[in-house]
């Protein structure tokens, strides 16, 4: 994985003068090898539920993945149409793997900014949206532990309330297989399910969240049940 990101990532500039998609295309490359690569290696496999909610959308959305792990930073590259994160700015200081990230267009905000970061959340989330990418939020924050559960943050419900573009909520159990700070990867499947279409025109932020996490944190327990 180190390899691959050292030697993809190094000519990463360059693809700042190609067009976005062709950019796009080329950094996935690395999100793809590592999901294969861990496949091969480790023996950590993944299912997928509920892609029709994906394809009944003719627009870009807003997606709010639950955050527990490595792993679903790299494979919503492969469920989901072009996209963009929002992310703190720290990860663009990560050599080779920061820089990567930024030739993406992400959403890197100084969390500690409160409304100026906000702010900046909902001008670039809209003009991220406007040109068809996906926005990519994890509203916890940071990484749980499977059984954790966090109050979301405001920022991307503010987006999709000040947008009206729907929200598609998302959870999984990957950090059973790819802890959070471990460096031991444990062979399985994980599992990955995908919500229908939150709609948000004319809706608080806070009533967009509490669908959200509600779902979200119901369907995470019966994973959780399952296993």
């Amino acid at each position: 994985m180190i390899l691959a990101t050292i030697i993809l990532a190094t000519p990463c500039f360059l693809t700042i003068l190609i067009p976005y998609r062709w950019r796009y295309r080329y950094l996935n490359l690395w999100h793809r090898f590592v999901i294969w690569w861990l496949e091969v290696t480790c023996n950590v496999h993944y299912e997928i539920e509920g892609m029709e909610n994906i394809a009944e959308l003719n627009t870009a959305a807003i997606v709010f993945c639950r955050h527990e792990s490595t792993w679903e930073t790299l494979a919503l590259t492969k469920f989901f149409p072009p996209q963009t994160w929002l992310i703190k700015r720290e990860l663009l200081w990560v050599p080779f793997f920061g820089w990567a990230i930024w030739v993406l267009e992400p959403i890197a905000i100084n969390r500690k900014a409160g409304r100026k970061a906000l702010n900046q959340v909902i001008s670039q989330g809209k003009d991220r949206l406007s040109k068809g990418r996906w926005v990519i939020t994890f509203p916890e924050g940071t990484r749980l532990q499977p059984t954790e559960t966090k109050p979301f943050g405001i920022g991307g419900a503010m987006l999709a309330s000040k947008s009206g573009i729907p929200v598609i909520p998302v959870t999984h159990n990957a950090g059973e297989f790819w802890p959070k700070r471990g460096f031991i990867k444990h062979p399985g499947t994980i599992k990955i399910i995908v919500g229908p279409a939150i709609q948000t025109k004319g809706r608080k932020a806070s009533e967009i969240n509490k669908e959200a996490e509600e779902w979200m944190n119901s369907t995470r327990a019966k994973l959780l049940d399952k296993c």
